[in-house]
């Protein structure tokens, strides 16, 4: 059947640890552009050493069925030596693409180590001019999703100590911190969207995605969880995690990714367990709830914008 997606949607070729994804569309390539943080699945470090040491990986696709690997993002390095970058997030605005990506100095062997988020900016998704390290904490940030107010300002919601926290700018470029705004489970991956008359924020859990629904953009209120339950597509058959949505009209496409071999986070750090895969579905509004049902077949045919 034509409905019938592929599945899994993608997969880095190179590293097979593509996450994190961001899709957009490629104004000068006349293409859709997914970006991701490119883990190194295959790679045998020690201890979490993988998920350091990270470029950002790019496929591309004429409709979002099909997507080819192109490579990674090159110049981003704005200091000597291997580095970690993760979890982009582009936004294009009056003929330029800006970028605001969570960096990690070098490659660590374990978790915690500082966190910036750099902004860079491009006029064609490929070469990158770094602009500043974002003054809006003290601590380690991640996760950058921006969306434009009504009132004309940016808003950016990122990952801080477990939760959501915000931060507003006039002109993408100067950002003024506003504090918490999600403050309930620890989760992460915010990222906003409109759809059906509401605004949508939803968060990795790492057990499935809350979901929140805001008139504003300033109240947020629960919603519920979708992507908790395991699909029975290739590689769909564990939670959804750190996703992106993309809304054309009356209809709105989720691309998340998963860890298709991991049955519990204390697992031994295997390439099975390891690897990663993207997944695409179908967000739908019924009775003022937003759900997702994964196994639901659709036509994902993303048009030029």
């Amino acid at each position: 059947m034509d409905n019938v997606m592929k599945a899994p949607l993608y997969r880095d070729p190179i590293y097979d640890g593509a996450a994190d994804p961001v899709v957009i569309w490629n104004r000068e390539a006349k293409e859709w552009w997914m970006l991701y943080t490119n883990r190194r699945a295959t790679a045998e470090d020690r201890n979490v050493a993988w998920v350091h040491g990270t470029d950002i990986g790019v496929a591309s696709s004429v409709d979002g069925k099909e997507w080819v690997y192109r490579g990674i993002l090159e110049g981003l390095d704005m200091e000597w030596g291997r580095n970690t970058f993760w979890a982009p997030e582009i936004y294009w605005h009056e003929g330029t693409y800006h970028m605001y990506v969570s960096y990690i100095r070098g490659v660590p062997e374990r978790w915690g180590y500082q966190a910036d988020m750099l902004h860079y900016t491009s006029p064609d998704l490929i070469k990158w001019t770094f602009q500043s390290k974002l003054n809006i904490s003290d601590k380690s940030i991640i996760d950058a999703c921006i969306y434009r107010m009504p009132d004309g300002m940016f808003r950016m919601w990122f990952k801080e100590s477990n939760h959501t926290y915000a931060a507003e700018s006039s002109d993408l470029y100067e950002w003024k911190r506003i504090g918490p705004v999600i403050q309930e489970r620890w989760h992460e991956g915010p990222n906003v969207f409109r759809f059906k008359d509401y605004y949508w924020m939803i968060v990795d859990e790492w057990r499935g995605l809350g979901v929140y629904r805001s008139d504003d953009l300033l109240h947020w209120e629960r919603n519920g969880l979708i992507l908790d339950q395991p699909g029975s597509r290739e590689d769909d058959g564990t939670n959804g995690l750190h996703a992106d949505v993309v809304v054309q009209g009356e209809h709105a496409y989720i691309f998340y990714f998963t860890h298709p071999e991991r049955t519990n986070s204390n697992e031994e750090s295997t390439y099975g367990t390891r690897r990663s895969s993207i997944q695409a579905a179908e967000l739908e509004f019924v009775d003022g709830v937003l759900i997702c049902d994964r196994d639901k077949p659709f036509d994902l045919k993303l048009l030029p914008e």
